[in-house]
């Protein structure tokens, strides 16, 4: 686990190996961080009083820790994440309080003092504009039209889409005022999956999950666009743990088998790992296929410090963490003016993963790791080739003897 260098009869400084170093960094990380191959995941629709309302609660239990997604559309779609050290820890929701003006301390994860990380996600609104003269690669990118308030629309029942056997569920909603029609023949869905081990989707872009993550597909179809040449996009909005907003940072890569001619993932940090994470690839589709022709670019602004009063009001977001004055948010856009665009086909989808503990990583595919090894490889053996030839023809012209 060591690298020494230095006489063997003398003691010499030791480096550690990166190994070394990774399992030193799990080891100290909290025990509801430390990541599990896999978990126990239930998945629930919590029943409302009076009416049903949607609250899904995914509950991942490990070997000893537990981690709570909370998923809501009470407001605008909203998710609050919450990483616990025991395997006992539970959600209690005080409905009369949720649903009241002031729904401070109605969401709770007990007991308290097992909480290791905790922080939200609002999708505050969907986002559109006027591509039409705008240059690649702007932002924002075009004239932004008024942008729809998803706190202003109206979702289904998500007791009708829960499928525990894959562990899914669908949001799907309009808006409740839709005066141009807009959203007379379209929804936009925001479809939440959990994962008790390893693996990746069918469909790019393929991302690799863990049992720590659930994925979150969006998707806007049917909905009539207000221009020619619409861009949609998304603001979102969360916490932050300190005074700063949380990181972005890019992660490149030679391997593009699960995400054709795609390079590059994209991650928000709440904090330095292990903590929170948010993981997406830089690309969504305009066609249900996903075929690399339908491929748009995913474009993602700087994250900067918003308050409260200028985002729709989330209730379990307040309900868990009392009142915030502070946010982050930052926009997601999907598409380019020169298309392909959501206009071929009125179709758009867009897939992340949000987790606790260590993101997921990559390694090269079977694919790519044949085609090095060939590369490599192939050197190699014209070396060995070309030795053996010398070799053996060496050999042939020594046993050669004069007859003089």
């Amino acid at each position: 686990m060591f690298r020494c260098w230095g006489p063997h009869w003398g003691w010499v400084p030791c480096a550690p190996t990166p190994w070394l170093l990774l399992s030193l960094l799990v080891c100290s990380a909290p025990f509801g961080l430390q990541g599990e191959e896999t978990r126990q995941v239930s998945m629930e629709v919590i029943s409302g009083w009076p009416n049903p309302q949607n609250l899904l609660h995914i509950r991942a239990v490990g070997s000893n820790s537990t981690l709570h997604y909370v998923w809501s559309s009470l407001g605008p779609p909203a998710v609050v994440l919450v990483a616990t050290n025991t395997t006992q820890s539970v959600l209690s929701v005080n409905w009369s309080l949720l649903l009241s003006p002031d729904p401070a301390g109605a969401l709770m994860v007990l007991p308290r003092s097992s909480i290791q990380f905790s922080s939200a996600l609002v999708f505050t609104r969907l986002l559109e504009f006027d591509s039409t003269n705008a240059s690649e690669g702007a932002q924002p990118p075009g004239k932004p039209y008024p942008p729809y308030s998803l706190a202003k629309f109206s979702w289904n029942n998500i007791t009708n889409s829960l499928d525990l056997a894959n562990l899914s569920a669908d949001f799907q909603g309009r808006p409740v005022d839709d005066p141009t029609g807009a959203f007379a023949n379209g929804t936009l869905t925001f479809k939440v999956q959990a994962f008790s081990r390893s693996g990746r989707p069918a469909q790019p872009p393929r991302l690799l999950h863990t049992a720590d993550v659930c994925q979150l597909e969006v998707a806007l179809v049917g909905a009539s666009p207000r221009g020619n040449h619409s861009l949609f996009g998304l603001e979102v909005a969360t916490l932050p743990q300190g005074p700063d907003c949380p990181s972005v940072n890019e992660r490149n890569s030679i391997d593009d088998e699960y995400a054709p001619a795609v390079f590059q993932l994209n991650q928000l940090l709440w904090g330095s790992s292990p903590s929170g994470f948010m993981q997406w690839r830089p690309v969504a589709f305009s066609e249900e296929e996903r075929a690399r022709e339908s491929a748009l670019p995913c474009q993602a602004s700087t994250l900067h410090s918003t308050l409260a009063s200028s985002l729709p009001h989330s209730p379990i977001v307040q309900a868990f963490f009392g009142s915030q004055n502070n946010f982050c948010a930052f926009n997601l856009t999907f598409g380019a003016p020169t298309g392909p665009g959501y206009w071929d086909q009125y179709y758009l989808c867009w897939s992340m993963l949000l987790g606790m503990g260590f993101p997921p990583v990559d390694i090269f595919s079977p694919l790519v790791l044949g085609i090095m090894a060939v590369a490599l490889g192939a050197p190699g053996l014209m070396f060995l080739g070309g030795g053996l030839f010398l070799l053996l023809r060496h050999r042939r012209y020594s046993k050669y003897q004069s007859i003089n």
